[in-house]
């Protein structure tokens, strides 16, 4: 008998994968965790049935959050991440060198338990002695920060019950206050073909908040639509203009300075979203 797992992304539509095992489950106070070993995707890490990460296309989207406003950044030393208990994006900040110190907040203890053990070469990074964890919930974290990050990382799951909160203005307030005078942050922003008003609304918050505001594209498989967007807001550089060697030539498996410069160059359909002029 064939095992079929189905993550319904919307009313409409769907992604469905073989299942050859199911290699853990459980339900926390805060989700259902599990983690499914499919025929075409590898080991697939899933959230109250939505896919967070699997182990063939991960590395698409933990690259490109991190590295694109670690390589804006010119010296990002203390590095906030906000979700990610998967251990993804936490791996790539890591692998620069400059940066001294990783604080990451995860609500869900559990998360990052069943990642180190069904998913270790996402969860490496955990015992690094420059990251320093914390089980707890990410908007009352920053709530009393106040200048302590150079760089804040978004990793969150869908816009969904608690993390609804993850996509508030007040968040974005939030994020500026603890962030240095030359910080930067970058958040997951969904699909532009599925979270369209979504996508309108956070630029729209974020612009409220950052001079600077960008958003980039990159695919991602297993994401609704298989096109993801990610949104940066800065306080002075401009990722499209200020790029960073990050001496990381050879290490990665997606991200590049080409990929870098590319990403920002939107399509007419993202841009009508954004209200920014349509070019030929």
């Amino acid at each position: 008998m064939e095992l079929w797992f189905t993550e319904k992304q919307t009313p409409g539509l769907g992604i469905t994968c073989k299942v050859l095992q199911t290699l853990h489950r459980e339900v926390t106070p805060y989700q259902e965790i599990a983690v499914l070993d499919t025929e075409q995707f590898g080991r697939m890490l899933v959230l109250d049935g939505m896919v967070q990460l699997t182990i063939s296309d991960e590395f698409v989207y933990h690259e490109m959050l991190a590295h694109v406003p670690l390589h804006t950044h010119p010296n990002p030393r203390h590095v906030l991440i906000i979700g990610g208990g998967d251990g993804g994006t936490a791996r790539e900040v890591l692998r620069h060198p400059q940066v001294e110190r990783v604080s990451l907040v995860e609500i869900d203890r559990r998360v990052m338990d069943v990642s180190r053990h069904f998913l270790p070469e996402v969860a490496v990074s955990f015992d690094d002695p420059r990251m320093d964890v914390h089980f707890e919930d990410g908007v009352a974290y920053i709530v009393n920060k106040c200048g302590e990050y150079d760089v804040i990382l978004i990793d969150s799951p869908e816009p969904i019950g608690q993390a609804e909160r993850l996509f508030s203005m007040e968040f974005y307030e939030g994020i500026s206050s603890a962030l240095r005078e030359d910080g930067i942050f970058a958040a997951q922003t969904e699909s532009p073909f599925v979270n369209q008003e979504l996508i309108t609304r956070v630029n729209s918050d974020i612009s409220s908040t950052f001079p600077i505001t960008r958003l980039y594209l990159a695919p991602v498989p297993t994401y609704p639509s298989g096109s993801w967007s990610f949104t940066l807001g800065s306080k002075c550089y401009d990722p499209m203009l200020s790029l960073r060697d990050g001496g990381l030539a050879g290490v990665l498996r997606y991200y590049n300075t080409d990929v870098h410069r590319a990403a920002f160059q939107l399509p007419n359909f993202v841009r009508e979203l954004l209200c920014e002029e349509v070019v030929l």
